[in-house]
């Protein structure tokens, strides 16, 4: 009787232990708060490395939260409001061009193409941009990089922007959908699953791919300010391995097997749609094979900048990139 007391004792002091273990390596985690321009399956490499432990394996936990617009995003990261912002380097540009001291750096690339999609009100498989005269399409805020890029692909497409169609730019990115749905405009271009939840609902249909037309452009970057860079290089890094190791994690497994890592993040969508989209991302190529912004991807993207009539000088390559995180996590992160 005493033998199985004491062996109940240890089994009871062992279970306290480890909880206190796995407490206290809990509280280790380095809380970052990472903002995003939209929660969207685009994104998924980044989804995967939350899903799957990534960023606990780099001590860091992530807050994450969504910034509608990447100009909200870089008001949170200037403000001190987030750690780290996810966004399209335009906004970077336009910070670096005011002359502010402390401004954002892009550290790594996860995008290499425009994700969104160009919706219609009715099914049109052979849908050609010349259908586009005379009709108005919900572009998106002025100067972001989803309504240049969509402006890019139409006037590829042969239209002239001041005389065959309307690209509305007064309406918020976030609801954007809605202001679709409630009547306005002929086309509206959306990320997924926003658009996959339109066409589920009758209420919209995909008919292009902007990602697709526009071809590769460094839409999507991690970004954060020159004195976070000086005070925790070390974060910065981490953080990177972390989505590195989403990238890779990525690029080794099946889509069913992403559409169910990445299910936590958007719980409302049904399984065969998350496969379909996650499917229709990598068709076309969305996600950039390493970490590197490179000067030439930045260059293309202040072409595009200046097309759309919003650039005046051109930002400094050296000045708000920086690739020294990205080439270390290439070199030295594997996957377990």
């Amino acid at each position: 009787m005493k033998k199985l007391k004491l062996i109940s004792l240890l089994l009871v002091l062992t279970i306290v232990f480890s909880f206190t273990l796995t407490g206290c390596k809990k509280d280790e985690l380095k809380t970052v708060k990472l903002i995003e321009v939209t929660h969207s399956l685009f994104y998924t490499p980044q989804y995967v490395a939350i899903t799957q432990g990534f960023f606990e394996e780099e001590g860091l936990k992530i807050d994450l939260i969504n910034g509608k617009g990447a100009d909200k995003c870089m008001t949170a990261l200037l403000s001190g409001e987030a750690d780290i912002a996810f966004m399209g380097p335009e906004a970077s540009v336009y910070v670096y061009n005011k002359s502010k001291e402390d401004y954002a750096i892009n550290f790594a690339q996860l995008t290499q193409k425009d994700g969104s999609f160009l919706v219609g009100r009715e099914p049109d498989p052979n849908f050609t941009f010349d259908k586009l005269k005379g009709k108005t399409v919900i572009g998106g805020r002025k100067g972001g990089m989803p309504e240049m890029t969509l402006e890019y692909v139409l006037k590829k497409n042969g239209l002239d922007l001041e005389k065959d169609v309307t690209v509305r730019t007064d309406i918020q990115f976030d609801v954007m959908a809605g202001a679709f749905i409630g009547g306005e405009g002929d086309y509206v271009a959306l990320f997924e699953p926003v658009a996959a939840s339109l066409e589920k609902e009758g209420k919209g249909y995909v008919v292009a791919s902007i990602g697709k037309e526009g071809g590769y452009i460094p839409y999507t970057c991690y970004c954060t300010t020159k004195s976070n860079i000086e005070k925790d290089a070390d974060m910065v890094q981490k953080f990177t391995n972390a989505i590195y190791k989403g990238m890779l994690w990525v690029q080794n497994h099946s889509v069913e097997e992403i559409a169910k890592a990445v299910k936590p993040q958007f719980p409302d969508t049904d399984d065969e749609v998350l496969i379909a989209l996650i499917n229709r991302y990598k068709d076309q190529d969305t996600w950039k094979p390493d970490l590197i912004l490179t000067e030439e991807g930045l260059n293309h993207m202040m072409d595009i900048m200046e097309l759309a009539g919003e650039l005046d000088k051109r930002a400094d390559y050296d000045k708000i990139v920086t690739t020294k995180f990205a080439e270390k996590s290439m070199k030295t992160v594997k996957l377990k």
